[in-house]
């Protein structure tokens, strides 16, 4: 059931939801709510949350907390009895499963429990569902209403869409320069651009990404661990591109979590024995440089989805580059620096070219400011 306090919208004309002019769209709200609880526990899972509804009144609720656990429509009617269950409305941000796996069925849950009506905001891509869910309700002669707050659900998990609809992990590019785009002086240093506040939240990026990627440029210049620290969350995969095995064998980003080093084919051939007798995966991709969108592949085939690249310039660049960014999380200090520039090599010739940002937000930080973007490639 409900933890915490749920505010119902200003249709309310008293304390009691009772008084409510409460619409499916609230009690979506609701859901896509319980859903996010999970952020940074149900991962390679989507976010899913439900709410059951009988008369006008919430009977139940639930989310998805990890892989291998209940599904938000079970954990929703877990303790619901079965005279509330039968002919209740049940809200839920993604399309119930259809498929027998770690855990049952949902689809069969709701047509057991007999439900009158689902109430659903998107469909789920993948494919052992794709439609299948809510054909399974149907048959039982369930009601079923898509779209309700469907832009919203979709931003909730737009790692897990990404990732079954397009084969690879969403990529958001954090940045952190000076108001005139410096990620350094010219003599390299770079501690610290940002406030603490700004760096909390950079460590809370690393949090809710399964996968933290850098050049070997990062790696030489500061030392890095690439952890997660300041904020509860695991510390995710640590990656980097490092074109000919350059990386320390005492690096600290060897050190505690995964660690994969993504080299070409060209690299000396006893570096990567080196780097892996140092406790580092080496995955070979590309011959000149290393071919990002092979390593984003191979990243989707083990279940990450969800990167977050945080440097260098270089980096930046060649993502940008090759139309690899859905997000930008860009934090910027009121400093003047005039030294090394946030993002190299994108060599575009006109305006017109510029990536654009939608779905701004900005965010004061202590003096720093977050601005956050959804990255519209030209």
């Amino acid at each position: 059931m409900l933890g915490g306090t749920w505010v119902w919208p200003s249709t309310c004309s008293g304390s009691s939801s009772r008084l409510c002019a409460v619409t499916d769209r609230d009690y979506m709200r609701l859901a896509l709510d319980l859903a996010g609880r999970a952020r940074l526990t149900a991962r390679p899972n989507p976010m899913v949350g439900a709410v059951v509804v009988k008369d006008g009144q919430i009977v139940g609720s639930g989310y998805h907390h990890r892989p291998g656990e209940r599904h938000g429509e079970v954990e929703a009617l877990r303790d619901v009895p079965d005279e509330l269950a039968e002919g209740s409305t049940v809200y839920v941000n993604l399309e119930p499963c259809s498929f027998v796996g770690r855990t049952g069925a949902c689809s069969k849950l709701l047509v057991d429990r007999r439900v009158a009506r689902v109430v659903c905001a998107i469909e789920d891509p993948d494919t052992r569902v794709s439609g299948q869910g809510f054909a399974h309700l149907r048959e039982a002669d369930i009601q079923v209403d898509v779209g309700e707050l469907e832009l919203e659900a979709r931003q909730l998990n737009s790692a897990y869409l990404m990732h079954r609809e397009q084969g690879r992990p969403l990529v958001t590019l954090k940045l952190a320069q000076s108001l005139d785009g410096s990620i350094a002086t010219a003599g390299g240093d770079s501690k610290w651009i940002t406030g603490p506040a700004a760096r909390r939240r950079g460590h809370a990026l690393r949090a809710e990404a399964q996968a933290i990627i850098v050049g070997i440029g990062t790696v030489l210049a500061d030392d890095p661990e690439l952890t997660c620290r300041h904020v509860d969350g695991d510390d995710p995969v640590k990656v980097i591109l490092d074109n000919q095995a350059r990386t320390p064998t005492d690096a600290k980003v060897l050190s505690g979590n995964r660690c994969i080093v993504c080299k070409t084919a060209s690299a000396p051939v006893d570096r990567k024995t080196a780097l892996e007798d140092a406790g580092a995966e080496v995955w070979t991709y590309g011959e000149a440089s290393v071919d990002l969108r092979s390593v984003l592949e191979r990243m989707a085939e083990e279940d990450m989805i969800h990167l977050l690249v945080e440097g260098g310039a270089r980096v930046a660049g060649s993502f940008l580059q090759e139309g690899l960014v859905d997000r930008l999380a860009l934090f910027s200090a009121p400093k003047l620096v005039g030294g090394l520039s946030s993002v190299d090599g994108l060599q575009l010739d006109s305006i017109g070219e510029a990536f654009q940002l939608a779905d701004l937000a900005v965010e004061r930080l202590g003096p720093d400011v977050l601005v956050t973007g959804n990255v519209l490639n030209p």
